[in-house]
């Protein structure tokens, strides 16, 4: 069993920075008036594969799909590929006291993973983020916190809102234990 598991996880990363890099790719929207910052449809994703792969995988799926779409696009930013890789851990480590695999996501559950998040968030966005920009790249102090303090509040609703409801949707799809009956 141990085997199988470690199978899908090493899958669901493969799987999980491809899609990571497309929708990181394809579907961000800048947001113009702070450089290089957009609204992400990647981190919600994240979340999703992070709550159900655990922390490791939430922070290879971070590291390597945005390590792939900087790549593809315009070269690699450590700071801001390291910073999502820190992202995919957090929400592991937020989602590991959730228990989708048995169907539940109560509102209490919404809250908890909500706060998470945004602390994820802000640690990955508003803290390692720049300090990273600045130690690597001599970035000027003001702009690389303000990209941030922007991103983070951004992750953290588009996480609020989307993946909120993918977690939501996918908690629906599982089969509650004790709710089966022998006839």
């Amino acid at each position: 069993m141990k085997k199988n598991n470690s199978i899908t996880t090493i899958v669901a990363i493969g799987i999980g920075a491809a899609v990571f890099f497309i929708l990181g790719r394809f579907l961000s929207i800048p947001v113009g008036f702070i450089p290089n910052t957009s609204i992400e449809t990647t981190y919600p994703f994240l979340a999703l594969m992070s709550v159900l792969f655990g922390p490791v995988a939430g922070a290879l799926i971070g590291f390597i799909g945005h390590a792939i779409k900087d790549l593809l696009t315009y070269g690699l930013w450590w700071s801001w590929v390291i910073s999502s890789g820190v992202t995919g851990l957090g929400y592991g480590l937020v989602g590991k006291n959730l228990n989708l695999r048995n169907g539940e996501f109560t509102k209490k559950d919404i809250i908890k993973f909500n706060i998470g998040q945004v602390i994820t968030n802000i640690v990955a966005w508003a803290v390692v983020a720049p300090i990273l920009d600045i130690l690597i790249y001599s970035e000027p102090a003001n702009k690389v916190f303000t990209q941030g303090l922007v991103s983070a509040g951004l992750n953290s609703l588009a996480v609020a809102i989307l993946g909120t409801i993918l977690i939501t949707a996918y908690a629906k799809t599982q089969i509650k234990e004790g709710s089966l009956s022998r006839d």
